[in-house]
């Protein structure tokens, strides 16, 4: 971020450019320069009960993120293995379309209060807002639902970070890697929050989603595997391009959940292959014998021509 310095001093502006660098810049002979700390930037951290999959996860993680561009957050749990992973769990990002996987969580949540089930139109809403990402059915369903409501199923779930936008804006809700693993959790497990029967709708919609949007988490996924996907996209004048990738993943003896939210990305593709890159190596290491022949590559190039205000 760039700040105007009219009207300040020389030793103020030296000291605020040292700051921002993470050193002390030496502004006399009495003041001792400071190398920059190593550990402010945010490292991968893995748990495992599986001997050895914790440091190798953490080592190719890393290895992913090698020279990529931009700020990338990521969540990892396998329930099989015991296996978490995290890196920036806690950094807000805008949400893009992958809120509308907590939209239709409100939408089944609200219904289940009064023992309803969802109407047909709200069926048709529903399965055009997550197998093909349409952003008029999201409107509808955000305005039907309200704030009162998402807030209802965020406190409910847990999800205490995320932060619905205002004004219609769905798209900026603001999200973490940590509640969307939380998101991801109540959509894949037994939980007093989402009936078995909301659960199945959320993942057979996701798992339905349209070739050309299965990108980002599901890249280098087993063949073997169920695969189940939200994404989202959208162009700002800060941060560039926001490109995020939520995925459940239930087969071959694994049952794992995936969040790969990025911005600071240059275009809509550079953040497809950076979700992809770290979504491949830990699909890899997850099921290390699965043949490359036999791991899923999408076949869909993404767009980038259209971009709809509330995002995509």
């Amino acid at each position: 971020m760039t700040h105007r310095t009219s009207g300040i001093s020389t030793r103020a502006r030296m000291l605020s450019a040292g700051l921002a660098a993470g050193v002390l810049v030496p502004l006399g002979t009495a003041t001792i320069a400071t190398p920059a700390v190593a550990a402010t930037t945010p490292q991968v951290t893995c748990t495992s009960t599986q001997a050895g999959l914790a440091a190798k996860l953490t080592k190719d993680i890393t290895a992913a993120l090698k020279n990529r561009k931009g700020t990338v957050a990521v969540g990892l749990r396998d329930r099989a293995t015991g296996t978490t992973c995290t890196l920036r769990a806690t950094t807000s990002f805008d949400s893009a379309s992958v809120v509308k996987a907590t939209v239709l969580a409100t939408l089944l949540w609200d219904a289940q209060k009064t023992g309803r089930a969802l109407t047909s139109r709200e069926k048709t809403l529903a399965t055009s807002m997550i197998t093909k990402s349409d952003n008029a059915a999201t409107s509808t369903l955000w305005r039907q639902l309200g704030a009162t409501k998402v807030k209802g199923f965020l406190r409910a779930a847990g999800m205490t970070k995320t932060v619905p936008g205002s004004g219609g804006y769905w798209g900026l809700t603001r999200i973490n890697a940590t509640d969307e693993q939380k998101l991801l959790a109540l959509i894949t497990g037994d939980n007093t929050v989402l009936t078995e029967a909301s659960r199945g709708y959320l993942l057979k919609l996701m798992g339905n989603v349209i070739p050309s949007q299965r990108w980002g988490t599901p890249a280098g996924a087993p063949s073997g595997v169920k695969i189940h996907v939200k994404n989202g996209w959208l162009q700002r004048s800060t941060h560039g391009w926001r490109v995020h990738s939520i995925g459940a993943f239930k087969g071959g003896g694994h049952d794992y959940t995936l969040s790969v939210l990025t911005h600071g990305n240059s275009t809509m593709n550079y953040g497809v292959a950076t979700i992809q890159g770290v979504a491949k190596a830990i699909h890899k290491d997850l099921t290390p014998t699965t043949s490359a022949a036999g791991r899923y590559a999408p076949t869909g190039t993404p767009r980038e021509a259209f971009v709809a205000a509330p995002g995509n």
